[in-house]
């Protein structure tokens, strides 16, 4: 498995359920299939479309999130980021964990904007 930077949004330590509303990110970085860091970052004010370059600038390859907009999805995979939607409200460690063993379930993706 290749290095990964991974990034999550969340609130109060877990997935945040809505992109666009979340109080930081956990920026996870993994280096032969294994976490060797997780740090918290906290956005700047919300603007529609400003998130996803706000991420991509620490080298994200992947984003977990719970819902997302189209707009969102479609400037991540511009930037050649994946996104993975309709995941748990869980922590970042352990969605990550899930997500290196394939195991992470993901259900539709609830936000419709």
């Amino acid at each position: 498995m290749k290095d990964k930077i991974i990034a999550i949004p969340l609130e109060n330590g877990i997935l945040c359920s809505h992109f666009g509303h979340c109080q930081m990110f956990a920026i996870v970085k993994v280096k032969d299939g294994k976490i060797i860091e997780i740090r918290e970052e906290v956005p700047p004010e919300h603007v529609p479309g400003l998130y996803p370059r706000w991420v991509a600038q620490f080298g994200v390859s992947d984003v977990i999130a719970g819902g997302m907009g189209q707009q969102a999805i479609a400037l991540f995979h511009e930037q050649g980021i994946n996104t993975f939607v309709g995941a748990p409200q869980n922590a970042a460690k352990e969605l990550v964990e899930d997500f290196l063993k394939g195991s992470l379930q993901l259900t539709a993706n609830y936000c419709n904007h």
